[in-house]
């Protein structure tokens, strides 16, 4: 009997626990959500109301008729494609020459390049900042592609070397003996092996630089080169000024950004789930 109140006990604070992570990680987003969707005389009143008597999509109107906001959307699509494109070209050809063939200077490569990911952002601005000046891409989307690479580069070669270690050396003496070439070996035989690995370094260099705004504000000044998150900063300034805060349009801007995401997430789940799980047991 003891046992099995203990075991209903244990169940009963497990479920608790994960309802609290559920709230706690669900509740900002429902919160952007309600805002977005709240007359901007209900945003402020007390007591709270958890929804708005009168739900409007005015907010989302704004958002969606603002041409710098729609300009941004393009701009960050173009940067954090390329970055993603980018990172995985590089970083797989990397990664396959550091997971597969042994070299002097391998692991301290490996580790110099583990390194990179450890240095805050704000301590190399500076320097970014001068090579972006000196290489005349000031306000030009090139900068943010160049400077995103340095983070996401980095981890893309550190975990796709995890999944090439993992594979069996059989696949590249059967290829080597068909007469493959060594990029042919890693295009046509390791690339399809390693799909998890890519679809979540890929997705998370995506998500970097989607929704990074140090190096955007950093690095552009003009509305036709801005970002989301910039234009999200700046929703102020360009819906009219004034001492008000839009926060129903900042929200509903912040709705519009992160939905994209949730949906690439939903949509990759399970490679998703697949790349994490192996990477974490093979690495």
């Amino acid at each position: 009997m003891t046992r099995g109140w203990s075991h209903f006990a244990s169940r009963v604070l497990f479920y608790i626990v994960l309802t609290v992570i559920f709230v706690y990680i669900v509740f900002p987003f429902y919160w952007a959500f309600r805002s977005s969707v709240t007359p901007n005389v209900e945003l402020f009143v007390t007591p709270v109301h958890w929804w708005p008597d009168n739900p409007t999509i005015e907010h989302y109107q704004e958002v969606f008729t603002n041409g710098d906001f729609l300009i941004a959307l393009r701009n960050s699509t173009i940067v954090a494609a390329s970055t993603t494109l980018l990172s995985l070209f590089i970083g797989t050809v990397g990664a396959y020459a550091l997971g597969r063939f042994k070299f002097r200077g391998r692991l301290p490569v490996m580790y110099l390049i583990l390194s990179m990911t450890m240095f805050p952002a704000i301590a190399i601005l500076g320097s970014l900042f001068d090579m972006v000046r000196r290489l005349g891409l000031y306000n030009q989307l090139p900068a943010l592609i160049i400077t995103y690479l340095v983070f996401t580069l980095p981890f893309t070669v550190w975990v796709l070397t995890s999944f090439f270690q993992a594979l069996p050396k059989e696949l590249e003496e059967a290829a080597y003996v068909d007469g493959a070439s060594p990029l042919e070996t890693l295009y046509k035989v390791m690339l399809p092996l390693i799909a998890p690995g890519l679809v979540t370094t890929g997705l998370l260099a995506f998500i970097n630089a989607w929704n990074e705004f140090l190096f955007a504000v950093s690095f552009l000044q003009t509305p036709d080169k801005r970002t989301v998150p910039l234009a999200i900063f700046l929703f102020n300034t360009s819906t009219g000024g004034g001492f008000e805060i839009p926060w129903g349009t900042i929200m509903a801007g912040t709705i519009v950004v992160t939905v994209p995401l949730i949906v690439l997430v939903l949509i990759f789940q399970n490679r998703i789930i697949s790349g994490l799980t192996a990477g974490a047991v093979k690495g």
